[in-house]
Parts: structure tokens; sequence; C-alpha cells
């Protein structure tokens, strides 16, 4: 066997989901496509890196910097991880972009539309690779659901579409420092699970990816506690096709862990499984539900799809990204450019009709 082509990470932060995807990272697996090597990692807290490091990197010793720029200027760093707070993304991008580096930001990309046109722009003129970190999009699960919903057509012409993330943070009573009560951070339950739904319900009705597609019509509505948004409903509805899709996120209750998402066809459905709808582990694919006997709805066998894992499901978003930067794209081709900038101006359609905004709006 040829030993597999190797990229070298910065990581910026010590917190969970840089944590969640540095242990993925370190994963041994047989299916992995591209060695993944932790070389540096940036955080206000040398000694809380030194302790990650050892936690999450047990194969490695990478060189704990207390700056992010120590971590853009190492020569030994081919790409960024940047898993800080949304409203450092645009400044923590640019400046990785500026010292050359490629770079793999978290979602959302930025805290809005504009923010993300700027730094795409900027990637482009300096000529690195950069990409939103919207891993829901590079696991196998979503790759085979698309491709039996929109090739095969398993359940007919979809029609509907329905997804819900909610996590209970109980808002009001948290410590002002947290950025759950921070306007300015970008909080608020439709940037960090609310990007999720609603990316369910554009992989179900919206199956082309291409810059200039139509967009959906949107309708939403959002609930506030003081300048935080806690409830956000969006309906999206394609004039082309019919097509309708309903996502909506809280901070006000934990969602269904067993009912992700749900897709409707003319012949039958699909039902999404997981711990939430960021790390979906299964889907079922159901035949039309019937009417029986004194009108009770009677549900046919389906077919389940089981992809569980070892981790968390962030080691193929990291070989995707990696072999695009290896082959000396510029943009990811699941995640393109224009497809971040989508799912922004929709985010943002969504807060301009809920009445949310933010300073850098």
């Amino acid at each position: 066997m040829s030993e597999l082509p190797s990229i070298c990470w910065g990581i910026l932060t010590t917190g969970k989901i840089a944590s969640w995807y540095v242990a993925d990272l370190a994963l041994s697996r047989p299916d992995a496509k591209v060695r993944h090597i932790v070389k540096a990692i940036g955080t206000s807290d040398v000694s809380r890196g030194r302790n990650f490091a050892q936690q999450y990197c047990p194969k490695e010793t990478p060189e704990i910097y207390g700056s992010y720029e120590e971590v853009y200027n190492d020569p030994d760093v081919d790409i960024v991880y940047i898993g800080t707070p949304h409203a450092f993304h645009k400044k923590n991008c640019l400046d990785a972009i500026a010292a050359g580096k490629h770079v793999l930001c978290e979602k959302p990309f930025t805290l809005n539309a504009r923010e993300s046109k700027e730094v795409f722009d900027a990637a482009k003129e300096k000529g690195v690779f950069i990409a939103e970190a919207m891993w829901l999009r590079h696991r196998p699960l979503t790759i085979e659901l698309q491709r039996l919903l929109h090739q095969e057509k398993v359940i007919g012409e979809i029609f509907r579409a329905t997804s819900d993330f909610g996590c209970e943070l109980d808002i009001p009573n948290l410590p002002l420092d947290k950025y759950y009560r921070q306007n300015s951070m970008g909080a608020g339950s439709l940037l960090d699970l609310g990007i999720y739904a609603l990316t369910w319900i554009v992989l179900s009705l919206d199956p082309e990816l291409t810059a200039d597609r139509a967009k959906p019509k949107i309708m939403a509505a959002q609930t506030h506690w003081e300048d935080i948004e806690l409830t956000s409903t969006a309906i999206l509805q394609y004039p082309s096709t019919g097509r309708q899709g309903v996502a909506t996120s809280t901070t006000m209750a934990t969602g269904n862990p067993d009912l992700l998402a749900r897709i409707h066809g003319t012949a039958g459905s699909i039902e999404v499984h997981g711990s939430c709808p960021s790390a979906p582990e299964a889907f079922t694919v159901y035949p039309k539900f019937e009417m029986g006997a004194g009108d009770a709805v009677v549900r046919g066998k389906g077919k389940t799809y089981d992809f569980s894992a070892p981790g968390r499901g962030f080691q193929y978003q990291a070989d995707n990204i990696a072999l695009d930067v290896l082959n000396g794209r510029l943009e990811s081709s699941i995640v393109p450019h224009f497809e971040t900038i989508r799912m922004m101006e929709i985010m943002d359609e969504i807060r301009r009709q809920g009445g949310t905004r933010y300073p850098t709006d």
C-alpha cells in the first residue's frame, strides 16, 4: 500500500469544537485518505494548550503558541482550522489569508453574507484555499441520502421537508460574559443551530449545486429575550417546483433525537435519526403511509441505512478539505464559496424578517 499523503494543521483555540475536530483527526481508521498532522495550536493560555495537546494529540507534539499570529507564521503549517466564536471568524480568516495560509473556518462562516464575500475575495486575491467547515455536507450519510433522493428518486418527487434543532440553554440566567448572552457575538439559535436545520431543507429540496440557481422565497419569524434571538422558524418555498420546507431552531428546549429531519415525496418518506441534526447516524426510507381500519395511519416496513462510525464525523470533512488543498484547489467542491454565501443570505433574510440585528450589519 502506498503511503497516504499528509497535511499539517494549525488549530485556533482549545474550545469544545476544536477538541472534537482534533480528536477525529487522530482517529486510526482503515478508510483514511490523508494523514493529518497537528503541527501547531494557538491559544490565549499556553498551559491549557499543552493540556489540550496531551489529551487530543497523543501521537504528536505540536507547537503551542500564545498567539494566533504565531500559528499563521509557522512555516510547517499548511492549513489553519479556525474554531473561534462566530464574531471572530472574519478577522481570523483575513489574518490567516494575509499570511498566505489555507483556511478551514467553522460555521457559520461569518456573521452575514457581506462579511463572507469580503473574506472570499481576499482569499482569491491571495490565491489560497478557504472553505466553511459545514461538516454535515461531507458525511457519507448525507452524500448517500442525496443520491437516493435526487438520482434514484426512492420516494418519488419530493414536495416538502422539515427539520428542527433545539438545545435548552436558559439564556436569561446565563452569566453576562457567556457567548449566548452577547448579541455582538452573533448569539442566538439561528447561526448556531438553525443553520443545520436549513441545510437539511436545502439538501432535500434544492439538489442543484450551481451559483445561479433560483433562490427560495422565505417567510420567517423570530422570538427574542432582550436583544437575543431564542427561537427561529423559516418557511422556504421554491416557486419553480412548489417544494416547501420548514426549518426551526430554539434555545428554549432540546429537540427530538429520534427525528432530525423528515422528507416527503410522492412515493414515500425518509426520516433521519441521530443525536442532533448536525450528527446524523442513520435514515429510514418508508413507503407511503396508508389509511387503515378506523382511519388509523399504517406505516409500512421501512429500510434503514446505518452510518454509525468511530468518532464524531469530522474526519470525512478533514479528508475532503485536505485533498482539495493538496490538489491545488482554492475552494471545496462540496461546500463551494457560492453555497456558503447563499446560506448566509438566507439567514440574513430570516434575521431581517425576524428582527435580529448585529452591530456588524
